[in-house]
């Protein structure tokens, strides 16, 4: 028997599948602003999003973007005794980043105008409430 989803079950797989659906733009977003190693990138959105945008799965992502050619390995530094590996955007990356954003811009204005249409649609008659 499948358990019964709650609000905020239903809400967290929400907010889950727009993070996982965003992530690698934000992979590139933040490596348009410097080069950085993947945790530092973490704790960066964390930061600057005040704690609403939190990710355990950039990594995945940073590879999944070298893999594609969008990001490569910039500097190698030696800091407090750890090897950190600093990332930069390739000019592949900056194009892949432009049509992500557009992409976005594009779903997120059709979807908010859809959602600022509620109640407004059908007649009250046919809305079946």
């Amino acid at each position: 028997m499948k358990p019964e989803r709650t609000d905020n079950s239903t809400a967290k797989g929400m907010r889950d599948a727009l993070k996982k659906a965003t992530t690698e733009m934000l992979v590139l977003f933040m490596l348009r602003q410097k080069r950085m190693y993947t945790y530092q990138m973490a704790q960066e959105v964390d930061r600057l999003t005040q704690g609403v945008l939190t990710f355990n799965t950039m990594y995945l992502a940073v590879y999944r973007l070298q893999e594609g050619g969008y990001i490569e390995e910039a500097e190698k530094r030696i800091e407090d005794g750890r090897a950190r590996i600093y990332l930069g955007i390739t000019p592949a990356g900056q194009d892949y980043y432009a049509r992500l954003h557009a992409e976005y811009g594009i779903f997120t204005a059709a979807l908010e105008g859809l959602l600022a249409r509620d109640g407004t649609l059908y007649p009250e008659a046919d809305r079946g409430v």
